[in-house]
């Protein structure tokens, strides 16, 4: 059984919901030291040592030199190859830490793992990466993880991970994230507001509408700004034959003239982004190429949804001109379109490439060289569990920053900010979780007599020859085997011609 942690009064900071707070953190620790079903002491402790490094993860056999890791550096890979994690279970502890928000909105995105080098392990394909190239292709080969995170509108990077799950390469990208998306509306509560989904310009918008459309959520995608879509069509005159039209007037992204008078407007001003205008567009639907009836001959289907187009005055970074924002949006049967909530929802979403970043360069997410995809499964829970325990922990933990940096006050920390004050504050706050198998625990049964360990040799009591002074000492030379004997080679008998 796992042991709750207990807590020192007086390390506790002075904020008003520290106890609070710090019970959660205990809670999750504790629900941690449960998901894991196998090697649960050496997962613990890696996740432990993950928390408390000084600086970016560079190396698994590195974590195990930290005061937290219990262990040898062998066990770190044990860990990973022979552990075993509860991933269904952990998905609940993830959501059960979830921040109230009214409505819930999430973000879901892809990013790779790298593994171009590691042609023997298995499941690996190639995907797009920005930085790497391959052939002068930027593609690489490795895994690719599906992540969901769910958004906050406060002006700090923190995000909520509840789901991060393997792609195979045949798998299709759409259908996995609507059976994500599934799976997570079950583990929410009911009675709750009909949550957000935000997905990057890589999906297929409508494909998504089409899976999500019997679950009760809003999907919000971006579209490129060369798309065009259709409205309906007018009825038919009277008396005419033939099939009836199912695309009406075009509607294309690069040409005002084909845009109607909008369905709704919004005008409001932001301070990042200064003057910002939102017109939609109701009842538009694309010609859908992918669909479950492709190449049967059928109908294809119309998915309708809302066009919003966005334009703001300027980017908080103020170095280019800004762009012009297109989304799409489909939600359940009479849920009303929020405009002031959809523009901000999607600039909320660049907080999920904010987490995968901070996971891969300082987490050391991407780091560990392993071979098979199940290791890299449970080294990405460990992680996703780590950052959690920051997140829960930013309002307990002090500012440890440099002296060229700006204060920051107590619960407004980053992520960065929060690792370097977790590690002060982790030691002196929190006791670790007892093992399940504390190596001092005695054995019993009939084979403790062969674990006991060996007692070391007892050294002789005389000093050793000093070969400085006296004569050198004689090594006796190896014993060798005697040599064999020579062999008797039979006597040639000479031809028949030559006998006498």
């Amino acid at each position: 059984m796992a042991a709750p942690l207990s807590v020192l009064p007086s390390a506790l900071p002075a904020y008003p919901k520290a106890p609070a707070t710090l019970a959660r953190l205990q809670a999750f620790r504790a629900g941690l030291h449960a998901c894991c079903t196998r090697r649960a002491d050496a997962l613990v402790d890696l996740a432990d040592a993950l928390l408390s490094a000084q600086g970016p993860v560079a190396s698994l056999p590195q974590l195990s030199l930290e005061p937290a890791h219990r262990r040898g550096w062998g066990s770190t890979y044990a860990a990973l190859a022979c552990g075993r994690i509860d991933a269904e279970r952990l998905r609940d502890l993830l959501v059960g830490c979830l921040p109230h928000a009214d409505p819930l909105v999430f973000a879901v995105d892809v990013t790779t793992w790298p593994r171009c080098d590691a042609e023997c392990s298995p499941e690996r394909g190639l995907y797009y990466h920005p930085s790497r190239h391959s052939a002068g292709q930027p593609i690489v080969a490795g895994w690719a993880f599906q992540w969901i995170c769910q958004l906050g509108f406060a002006r700090d990077s923190w995000t909520a991970p509840v789901d991060a799950r393997r792609l195979h390469p045949l798998d299709d990208t759409d259908h996995t994230a609507a059976v994500q998306v599934r799976a997570l509306l079950a583990r929410l509560p009911a009675g709750r507001p009909v949550p957000w989904f935000v997905f990057d310009a890589g999906y297929d918008s409508a494909q998504l509408s089409l899976d999500l459309t019997e679950a009760s959520v809003a999907v919000l995608v971006r579209l490129r700004a060369d798309r065009c879509f259709y409205h309906d069509p007018p009825p038919p005159p009277l008396g005419k034959t033939g099939r009836p039209r199912r695309h009406g007037a075009k509607f294309a992204f690069a040409d005002p003239a084909t845009w109607p008078t909008p369905t709704a407007t919004l005008h409001t001003t932001d301070q990042q982004y200064g003057t910002v205008t939102v017109h939609a567009w109701a009842g538009l639907h694309p010609k859908q190429h992918r669909h479950p009836g492709h190449g049967s001959g059928g109908p294809r289907p119309i998915v309708r949804g809302t066009i919003g187009r966005v334009q703001v005055e300027r980017v908080p970074a103020r170095t280019r001109p800004p762009k012009v924002l297109w989304l799409w949006w489909a939600g359940p049967e009479g849920l009303q379109l929020d405009l002031d909530l959809a523009w901000r929802a999607y600039t909320r979403r660049l907080d999920l490439e904010h987490t995968v970043r901070f996971a891969k360069q300082t987490l050391g997410w991407t780091t560990p060289r392993l071979r098979h995809p199940a290791q890299a499964d449970r080294w990405t829970w460990l992680v996703l569990a780590g950052y959690t325990q920051l997140r829960l922990a930013r309002e307990l933990v002090g500012d440890q920053r440099l002296p060229w940096e700006r204060p920051r006050p107590t619960g407004k920390l980053s992520p960065t900010g929060c690792g370097g004050g977790f590690r002060d504050f982790w030691p002196h706050s929190a006791r670790r979780l007892l093992r399940r198998n504390p190596p001092v625990a005695p054995q019993a049964g009939p084979r403790a007599a062969a674990r006991a360990p060996r007692r070391a040799t007892r050294r002789s009591r005389k000093p050793p020859r000093s070969t400085a002074t006296g004569s050198p000492r004689l090594r006796r030379p190896p014993d060798r085997p005697p040599p064999a004997p020579p062999s008797r080679r039979p006597a040639q008998r000479p031809p028949r011609h030559l006998k006498g």
